[in-house]
Parts: structure tokens; sequence; C-alpha cells
């Protein structure tokens, strides 16, 4: 006998089961109801929730706290599996070629709507046509940060200081959201910066703080300990309200840059043909958890702002954001190696 719980339907979803059936049988149900007439309900065995980056980072650290939650709530067997590389894109073209039967879903970040232009043709996956939205988690801000001990005290000295002699600004990665809103900011502003790529945002604010970069663009998370503590001073954030935890900062709308906002944001997706009903099912438990107030503080502890997105105000929110940093990319002429 499986150890496996069992899931009663509700009793409307009973009452059409059993009326369909003793009609006109199998045939007169959707193919999801077929599903749970001939299979049981759904889910029976766990389910994959593959984060395309390494164990430890933000992304990871939501994915668990979520899967956690639903484990708890819905009495879901949800694990978390780490599949890193290619720039996000191994994990995501794992999923995309996964049954679309609701076992397998994948953690996305900013990061996947910039590949959709930058690895166009060459990612192994189309992020529109083979995945599709189960609901938005939450997202975090860029912040700008420099040394302690720098002469630049905001984004107008920085962009003096760059006009004035050539300054190296540091960014976790090619393509990366950093990179991304550092693009943003010279395309906005004329600002001559010598972009500097770094695997991972650690490095780069190790070398800011050693004195051998003058600004990195940084996910929020990774240096508002070196600003709390007075090792970095950040000049401006990417949000359109100040940070909590830094509420004296200034927005980039307060320093004058009103088109430099920058959500890295993380969500969940499924692969493409997964029955309607199931994706507003494991969308809606999803939402559901993450506007719980434990979840909500937990995730504000990691530096993120809780954004609950159901499917379609998630779908349309991802459509809208890879057409916005399409449209950068091309005018940056951002490109990976």
């Amino acid at each position: 006998m499986s150890s496996e719980p069992q899931y009663p339907l509700h009793d409307a979803q009973r009452r059409r089961l059993l009326g369909a059936l003793g009609a006109a049988g199998l045939c007169a149900l959707t193919p999801w109801e077929r599903a749970l007439a001939q299979k049981g309900a759904w889910p029976e065995r766990p389910i994959n929730y593959v984060v395309p980056f390494p164990p430890g980072g933000l992304t990871d650290v939501a994915a668990r706290q979520v899967g956690k939650a639903l484990s708890d709530a819905e009495r879901w067997n949800v694990v978390v599996e780490n599949k890193p590389g290619g720039s996000a894109n191994i994990g995501a073209a794992h999923v995309s070629h996964a049954a679309p039967d609701g076992y397998t879903w994948l953690a996305i970040t900013l990061s996947h709507a910039a590949n959709a232009t930058l690895f166009a043709g060459k990612a192994g996956y189309d992020l529109t046509r083979d995945l599709t939205p189960l609901a938005g988690l939450a997202s975090s801000p860029i912040m700008v940060v420099v040394n302690a001990k720098s002469s630049i005290k905001n984004m107008d000295d920085l962009a003096r200081a760059a006009r004035a002699k050539p300054l190296s600004a540091g960014s976790s990665g090619n393509g990366t959201p950093p990179h991304l809103t550092l693009a943003l900011y010279q395309k906005l502003t004329g600002t001559p910066l010598t972009h500097v790529p770094y695997k991972g945002g650690a490095p780069s604010l190790t070398d800011l703080i050693g004195g051998h970069l003058d600004v990195v663009f940084s996910n929020y998370p990774e240096s508002l300990a070196h600003v709390k503590n007075g090792s970095l001073r950040a000049l401006a954030i990417t949000t359109r309200k100040r940070s909590k935890d830094l509420p004296d900062l200034p927005t980039t709308a307060e320093a004058g840059l009103p088109d430099l906002i920058v959500e890295n944001f993380t969500g969940v997706l499924a692969p493409a043909g997964t029955p309607p009903e199931l994706i507003q099912r494991i969308g809606g438990a999803i939402v559901k958890q993450v506007s719980q107030p434990a979840m909500q503080q937990a995730l504000l502890q990691l530096g993120f702002v809780p954004q609950p997105r159901g499917p379609q105000e998630f779908g349309a929110y991802l459509k809208s954001e890879v057409e916005r940093w399409a449209k950068i990319i091309r005018d940056a002429n951002i490109q990976v190696a």
C-alpha cells in the first residue's frame, strides 16, 4: 500500500465526476477530470521544484521556504532540486522538456527574462513557448554602492566622477540583473563606466571593499550587510519606495533617474501544456502561502519584497519584463560570452 496521503475531491468536483460518469462516461470529462477519475487525486507523488542556481542563494532559499509551506499546508511533497549552470538555462531547459503534469516546477528570476534575448535560439528552450506561469513570489532591487572611503557621495557625484576620469563598475556577471541595471543606467545617462564582470556578487563586493573597483551595481540582499556595517556606502536603490532597512537611502527616482527601476523578481513556471485547472490549483496554493504573514516576514528578512501573483497576473508581468529587457539589451548591445 502506498504511503502517499490521499487528497479527497471537493464535493462539487465529486458530484460533477459522478454525474458525468453516470451520464456519458469518461469521454464527457476534461482531460484533467479524466486523470482525477482514472488515477486518483493529484498529487500522487513528489513534486520536483527545480532551482537553476547553486544551493544557498536567495532564489534557492525562497524556493525552499515556499516548498516547505506547501508541504505543511497542502500536504504536498515538494522536493527542491538544484540544477545550476549555463546562465540558469540548464535547469530551465530541463523543466521545459518535462511532462506537463504538474510534477515539475521551475524557479525563475529576471535572468530568465533577459536570457530570452541574450540566448535567443541557443538556450535549449523558449521561455514563452515552452513554459507557462504558475505564480510570482517576490522581488529584490539593485543597490548602487561604493567604498565607504570614496569621495562619491550620491548618484550626481558618480556621474561627475565618471566624466572626469575612467571608473570601473563591477557586477555579478555578464547578463545578470546587476549588469543589466548598469547598462540601463549608462543608456539613460550616457555615463562612461568600464564594466568588470565577476562570477557572482560576493567577489565584486570584496574587490570594492578592497579598493579595486570604483562602484558596484549589486543585488540588494548581497550588499545590505556591508552597508549596515559601514564598509560600503549606498548611493541609491532601484525601487519606487525607500527601503525600510535603509530609510535614509534615496530611490533612483529621487536621485533623478525615474526610469532606473529594476526588480530582480522570482517566480514559478511549469512546462507548457500543463492543464489549466492544475495551473490554477497550484498557482492559487502558492499565492496563498506567499500571502501569509509569516512567509512575508521571512521574505522581507532575506531582502525580498513579497509580490504574490497568480498565473494570469504573473504571466502578464513576465511578458512585459521580457519585452522591456529585450529593448534595453539591444539598445545597449549587451552580449554574453
